[in-house]
């Protein structure tokens, strides 16, 4: 793929194994003959976490979006996933979401959501990957650098196989897939080129996960989303999962941290702006003791604002950002970030892929950033810029979920925008500005749970037709 054009055969080496290398090797198998995926981790057999993903111990959300761009990658996912024990539900009618401790209206939305552990779905996509025509995954292999030839086009990489001497691979492209631990900066100026202005926001955000046991009856909804409020600068999460079992994640930041022995743990819970997570908690068997992780600053790398960049190398997934985690952003980005790829690597064109790509990385990238940075910025011990927009904006998101408690067609506008699904305008809408800013009662706040119980008739709530 001498031409840069995105078309031709060749050799791709993807750095990286994680979710975001293995949906880059997913399309650049359909454009190269050979696809080597290169991972300097042991990768087990089964959906358990492994050492170089360490937040896979911990809740993650793959949006509605996110699940619509696996099932076009990966036909019969869905059912696949399923057969082994995960949930798809519809993101507004099956789970309890507060924020700003207001309850979201419960109803049909249409918008569904994939319930897996990060594990289990990595290991999935590592069996699909693998079996594809022309693809190897190499294990315990490290990439020390890419190659570049004088020109400064990389040519392909230099990588160290346990027990063994460091060797060469050539590559027509090579792709940093190797998540929030990459090396970018270092390897761009080894090659001579600068590298990519950042853009830092730390929340200071630690999150304990723990694992209970999962049984028919144990609550009302599939999952449970407790968000941050200014007020309440904690939260929590609760997904149903494979292996009959609730991953739950709690989160505090500026110090606020969840205690990881189980009786602090669960009075942490019970700090929550709503009841409803610590109820839950309390009625649940748990099964592993609570596990902590410190997550790292959210990280910008603005790619496409380099004037030079090497032919022959890309940048993907939580190498190219890494979001905070509480807003579940990270692997829908890289799925959409695979189909702007995949597109790329279609059309004909005499622009570098690596600039098509960047400029459509950045577009994907833009609404995403921006809905976790200027929620983050609601809490005055984030530091950042609060623009006039930003302060604006997070002024109207707290009247959307004041809405929301009342308003089913608010609460799913603002959940289809939240999953990627639709563009931040859609709130704008004239119409749903009416809906938002229209006078209305508090609502009776009980500290009871009040959505909406499966029938009795056995037939889940995301079943039922929307009228």
């Amino acid at each position: 793929m001498r031409d840069g054009r995105g078309t031709g055969r060749g050799h791709a080496v993807v750095a990286g194994a994680g979710i975001g290398g293995l949906l880059a090797a997913r399309v650049l198998s359909e454009r190269f003959e050979r696809v080597s995926v290169i991972e300097r981790d042991a990768l087990p057999e089964g959906g358990v976490p492994r050492r170089g993903v360490p937040q896979s111990h911990h809740a993650h959300g793959m949006l509605s979006k996110g699940f619509e761009v696996l099932q076009d990658l990966f036909p019969g996912l869905h059912e696949d996933l399923v057969a082994r024990g995960a949930l798809v539900r519809d993101v507004q009618a099956d789970v309890n979401w507060f924020n700003d401790g207001r309850r979201l209206r419960r109803e049909p939305s249409r918008l569904p959501c994939l319930m897996v552990g990060r594990p289990e779905l990595e290991r999935y996509l590592r069996s699909r990957v693998a079996a594809l025509p022309g693809v190897e995954i190499h294990q315990r292999t490290e990439i020390l650098e890419p190659l570049a030839d004088p020109a400064g086009r990389v040519t392909g990489v230099r990588l160290l196989r346990v027990n063994a001497e460091p060797e060469v691979l050539d590559a027509d492209l090579v792709v940093d897939a190797t998540g929030r631990s990459n090396r970018g900066a270092t390897w761009l100026r080894a090659l001579g080129y600068e590298a990519a202005p950042e853009e830092r926001v730390d929340s200071g955000l630690v999150y304990v996960s723990r694992e209970y046991r999962r049984r028919p009856g144990d609550a009302d909804a599939d999952a449970f989303v407790v968000g941050a409020s200014a007020d309440a600068p904690r939260g929590g999460v609760a997904l149903s999962g494979e292996g009959d079992r609730w991953l739950v994640t709690l989160f505090g930041m500026n110090g606020d941290v969840p205690p990881v022995d189980p009786e602090g743990y669960h009075r942490f819970a019970q700090r929550l702006a709503v009841p409803d997570l610590h109820r839950l908690l309390e009625r649940l068997e748990p099964l592993t003791a609570p596990r902590l992780m410190r997550s790292p600053v959210s990280i910008r790398r603005r790619y496409e604002r380099l004037a030079r960049f090497p032919e022959g190398y890309l940048v993907i997934a939580d190498a190219l950002c890494q979001f905070n985690p509480t807003y579940g952003q990270g692997m829908t980005v890289a799925a959409c970030e695979a189909a702007a790829l995949r597109e790329c690597l279609a059309e004909e064109s005499a622009e570098p892929l690596a600039q098509r790509f960047f400029r459509r990385a950045a577009r994907i990238t833009d609404v995403a950033w921006d809905m976790s940075v200027g929620g983050d910025l609601r809490f005055p011990f984030v530091e950042g810029r609060r623009t006039p927009r930003v302060r604006l904006l997070n002024r109207y998101v707290a009247r959307i979920h004041r809405a929301a408690e009342t308003d089913p067609a608010v609460g799913r506008a603002f959940l289809a925008v939240a999953n990627l699904e639709e563009p931040p305008q859609r709130l704008m809408a004239p119409a749903m500005l009416a809906r938002v800013l229209r006078p209305r009662p508090a609502p009776a706040r009980s500290t009871a749970s009040a959505a909406p119980a499966a029938p009795a008739t056995g037939v889940h709530p995301s079943e039922r037709t929307a009228s």
